[in-house]
């Protein structure tokens, strides 16, 4: 009485659908019956061109594809590239009438799971079952590498939104410091003023240090409007960038210097906003780490995108600096320019460093509303 293929007390193996690449229904008759003869329980079909491959892929599942090397029409490499169009993750074994190490590295190199020798079919169970498991591995980890993916993505849409709501929160502190503290302080000014103008004495001496005071905090609260909704971002994004280089000479005695291809820039206020907050940013570095004396600062516009490059001829960026967890204020930078479909790039070297900030703009050059620097006379 013949052995079953299976032992009796296990359930049955699942019933596989094998696609068979081959030229001839003998072909294919002899992997079907070494598979049942190593215990499989398989459905074949059969192609022999790539046209109804790719139609036979389609309308799937499959659980493998097994192939001839050569086919009249039809080459292993042409079953690969068929299936990568395809995009499915299928076990692939490559059935060769020639033995050859060769042909076997070449199959596998371009992506089959094993290569087997036509006269030696008695492992092809094994070599079936192993290829599954590899892609199954596979599929895992494409899914997990899809899913990673997708959680970065949502964390870059949720980095976005804060950072407009951030920039939002900021505009809305801003006004009211300006019209509510600031025109409160204004009139307070006002009354002191009165007050020092018709008292004499001690009070006048006193109202005297309170107006001192008053201009301190009025000084201080326009600070805190710059630094929430920089103003001079109304004068164009230009004008903001020169506005900044200035201050940041006056405040460290460094050399520094703006160069731009147009006199005028009109941006989306979160493109703007990214670009001016971008070289803020940059400036507190400079000052904090480069040792820098000199800052160059280039803004040019070209083919619809707006670049900003700046250079310091400081003790340049380590590439471990780029990377080490308390780096957020380039991870910042760099999630700002995402949000407004643009990116960063760190350039260390010896002596200085590069930030290149690029975002594309709404529409080819010049920017709507831009106009060319002007040529000098």
């Amino acid at each position: 009485m013949p052995k079953p293929p299976f032992d009796s007390q296990y359930p049955p193996l699942p019933r596989l659908r094998i696609l068979v690449v081959a030229a001839s229904d003998e072909e294919s008759d002899a992997i079907d019956a070494a598979l049942r003869r190593q215990g499989h329980f398989i459905e074949c079909h059969r192609v022999a061109d790539r046209d109804a491959m790719r139609s036979a892929l389609e309308q799937g599942p499959w659980h493998a594809v097994i192939a001839e090397h050569r086919l009249p029409s039809m080459s292993s490499a042409d079953v690969q590239r068929t299936m990568r169009e395809n995009g499915t993750i299928l076990p692939l074994l490559i059935v060769s009438r020639t033995a050859g190490e060769e042909i076997a590295l070449a199959a596998m190199r371009a992506g089959a799971d094993d290569v087997l020798f036509r006269g030696r079919l008695g492992r092809l169970g094994r070599a079936l079952t192993n290829a599954m498991r590899a892609a199954q591995a596979r599929r895992e980890r494409q899914q997990a590498e899809a899913a990673l993916r997708a959680s970065e993505q949502r964390l870059r849409a949720l980095s976005g939104h804060l950072q407009t709501a951030i920039e939002e929160e900021r505009r809305a502190i801003a006004r009211e410091i300006h019209d509510e503290i600031g025109g409160a302080l204004t009139a307070l000014r006002y009354d002191l003023a009165w007050i020092e103008r018709n008292a004499d004495g001690p009070l006048r001496q006193r109202v005297s240090q309170a107006l001192e005071t008053l201009t301190a905090a009025q000084q201080a609260g326009q600070r805190l409007v710059r630094d929430l909704r920089p103003p001079v971002l109304d004068a164009g994004i230009v004008a903001a960038l020169q506005w900044q280089l200035d201050l940041f000479r006056k405040r460290t005695g460094a050399a520094g210097r703006l160069r731009s291809n147009m006199d005028e820039i009109e941006l989306p206020e979160d493109a703007a906003m990214t670009v001016y907050r971008t070289l803020q940013e940059a400036l507190t570095n400079v000052v904090k780490h480069a040792e820098a004396t000199r800052v160059n600062v280039d803004l040019i516009v070209r083919d619809g995108m707006l670049s900003l490059e700046i250079a310091d001829d400081g003790c340049g960026v380590a590439e471990a600096d780029l990377t080490k967890p308390g780096s957020y204020g380039l991870r910042g930078l760099a999630e700002r320019a995402r949000a407004v479909g643009g990116w960063i790039e760190v350039s260390p070297g010896a002596r200085g460093t590069v930030l290149l900030l690029t975002v594309p703009l709404t529409s080819g050059e010049p920017a709507p509303g831009g106009r060319r620097k002007r040529a000098a006379a």
